[in-house]
């Protein structure tokens, strides 16, 4: 265990008392548990802060401060986390494809792959847009997964393995990645990039979004959706005030949100 690993309050801010054994259950309940715990967030990179990677500033943010963070914060606090507890993870870059096409997109977001005894497994917990919250197993055109996340499959398409979603009706390719184990300095180039390169859809747009037990709330904006089982209200927010009352009550912190620059909501900046 890394000696800077504070497994007891980790454990405390995902909620988890379960079984700590290097399984395929273990993953499945730490997984999800992690994912509705610790939102996803890049306040930071809209105040121009440096998003660190190092494992006691994710610790004293995602855990201590009960903050959250983006895929690089949120899959290497995961995988100390996981290597900790005995599991053998490899740590992958991949293109975001849901807006972007594939010859146009960098290799910008950061996911583990676990072996175990029942076979090799993608896991995502941070991933803004659609993500499963569960393990999704790595095989091709493998049977589909339906959680309140959506339904997530993986399928080979040429060199590449691309996480696929369904979800209201429509089918996406969330990422797609070629599966090479990257080292350490290769997510510190890519979050520079994602956190202060002009065209980075982090320093564009304001996104956040949590799971709870009934569905997930989102915030893009100044559009802010609470999702409960079947049903969604959508809001708008109509000021930073309502901003950061709405994070406040919802993810579970709060943000001095004056601080953020908003020049893509023109009514807050």
């Amino acid at each position: 265990m890394p000696s800077d690993l504070d497994l007891k309050a980790y454990f405390e801010r995902i909620h988890w008392t379960g079984d700590a054994a290097p399984a395929l259950e273990t993953i499945k309940g730490l997984l999800i548990a992690h994912m509705r715990a610790i939102p996803f967030e890049h306040l930071d990179v809209l105040r121009g802060k440096t998003v660190a990677l190092d494992l006691e500033s994710l610790q004293a943010k995602l855990v201590h401060a009960r903050r959250g963070g983006y895929c690089f914060e949120h899959v290497t606090l995961f995988a100390a986390v996981l290597e900790a507890l005995g599991f053998q993870i490899a740590r992958h870059s991949a293109r975001v494809t849901l807006f972007t096409p594939r010859s146009q997109s960098p290799r910008t977001h950061m996911f583990l792959t676990v072996k175990l005894a029942e076979g090799v497994f993608v896991l995502d917990p941070g991933f803004g847009g659609y993500p499963p919250l569960f393990p999704a197993p790595l095989v091709d055109a493998g049977a589909a997964i339906e959680t309140s996340s959506g339904t997530h499959w993986m399928v080979k398409d040429g060199a590449a393995w691309v996480l696929r979603t369904s979800r209201d009706g429509a089918m996406l390719n969330a990422w797609a990645s070629t599966l090479e184990e990257e080292n350490a300095v290769d997510f510190e180039m890519a979050n520079h990039f994602t956190a202060t390169h002009p065209s980075s859809p982090f320093l564009n747009r304001l996104m956040m979004s949590r799971f709870t037990e009934a569905g997930r709330v989102t915030v893009m904006n100044r559009e802010a959706t609470i999702r409960q089982n079947a049903s969604a209200t959508t809001i708008q927010l109509g000021n930073r005030a309502a901003l950061r009352a709405f994070i406040a009550e919802h993810f579970g912190f709060d943000f001095p949100v004056d601080s953020l620059r908003l020049p893509f909501i023109p009514e807050w900046a």
